[in-house]
């Protein structure tokens, strides 16, 4: 479910309403059970009978079954998944339109990113001994616990909130994001940007809605200059004790599970999913939507491409083994030296 602490909800609508408002009349023909109410916008596995998903993949097989979504955007070819209760919206472009739906239903103009009019949130809320440095700008709704600082020059959005006892330097900017408890936060650290969403690629490059949150947990660590980017409707999220070094990129969606380290460099693309206790040296890369099992250990500067199991420990770009990779090497390095036997 979208936030309404950072993105305001012009609804509830119903489909008919919506449809008639984005003019696709090619859709509401013969569509029963237009009358439903749409009380929200969330993912597949966490929508409830009011809210709106959307299977727009093959993949989505599974999610779509067992939804309890009260209506769904639909491809063609998942029609006859979709379940009983659930009322079907069939679309050739279903990112296309659901992204339409996105916008009317959260419009651009009223999306709460660092300062947006949200009056209605009501006044800051600081416990005692909360530090504040000069210049910072904190946004309403804001919610900051016992022993926080916060440092000089931040900017903090609308609706955020932060544990006790955590750590905020200077140069910050914080939206869309909950923080918990002992969390340090280091300069020019960027949470809750918006997630590089695209349609179109390569051609109008339409913007997805980028309607989620970052949830930072208890006892992580971020480094310099790191950028977190809030999710596309569900959460970014980082586990509990999980220490991030500087000039770190975490796309949309990502989850990063408990203690985890990330060296400086790195970049995980959107929904890239990482479990417990990895390991992870400077420079390395994935490609999104894909799971690093828990215990791995992905050596400097690897392109992690695919899905790898608990307990993997990987090298190279691709990825891969790095038995196979010591292995690969040493075969080359023997073949450019040549046979000098005989």
């Amino acid at each position: 479910m979208v936030d309404t602490r950072f993105h305001r909800f012009a609804g509830p609508h119903t489909v008919g309403s919506i449809l008639a408002a984005l003019r696709r009349d090619d859709l509401l023909a013969g569509l029963a059970g237009a009358e439903l109410s749409i009380s929200g916008v969330t993912d597949l596995d966490l929508a409830d009978s009011g809210d709106l998903a959307l299977a727009a993949h093959m993949n989505y097989i599974d999610e779509l079954r067992s939804t309890s979504a009260g209506a769904v955007v639909v491809l063609p070819a998942l029609r006859d998944v979709v379940p009983a209760h659930c009322l079907a919206i069939v679309s050739d472009k279903p990112h296309h339109l659901f992204a339409d739906i996105l916008d009317y239903l959260y419009p651009s103009n009223t999306r709460a990113v660092i300062l947006s009019g949200r009056e209605d949130l009501g006044a800051p809320i600081f416990e005692r001994d909360v530090v504040i440095g000069s210049n910072v700008v904190i946004g309403p709704g804001v919610e900051i616990g016992r022993g926080t600082v916060v440092g000089a020059n931040t900017v903090i959005g609308a609706g955020v909130t932060i544990g006790r006892n955590s750590t905020v330097a200077p140069n910050c900017t914080i939206d869309c994001a909950h923080i918990g408890n002992e969390v340090v936060i280091h300069s020019g650290v960027r949470i809750g940007t918006e997630g590089f969403g695209w349609l179109d690629f390569g051609q109008s490059n339409r913007k997805v809605p980028q309607l989620g949150r970052v949830l930072v947990q208890d006892r992580v660590e971020i480094g310099a200059n790191s950028t977190i980017d809030r999710g596309a409707l569900g959460d970014t999220t980082i586990g509990e004790g999980t220490k991030i070094d500087n000039l770190v990129q975490i796309g949309h969606n990502c989850k990063i599970g408990r203690n985890c380290l990330i060296a400086a460099m790195s970049g995980l693309a959107g929904s890239t999913v990482v479990g417990d206790g990895v390991l992870m040296g400077g420079g390395v890369g994935t490609s999104g939507h894909l799971t690093i099992g828990a215990g791995s250990v992905v050596n400097g500067r690897a392109a992690v491409t695919k899905n790898w199991p608990p307990g993997s420990k990987l090298a190279g770009a691709p990825a891969q083994d790095i038995r196979d990779f010591w292995r690969e090497l040493a075969t080359m390095r023997k073949l450019s030296k040549g046979d000098k036997r005989g």
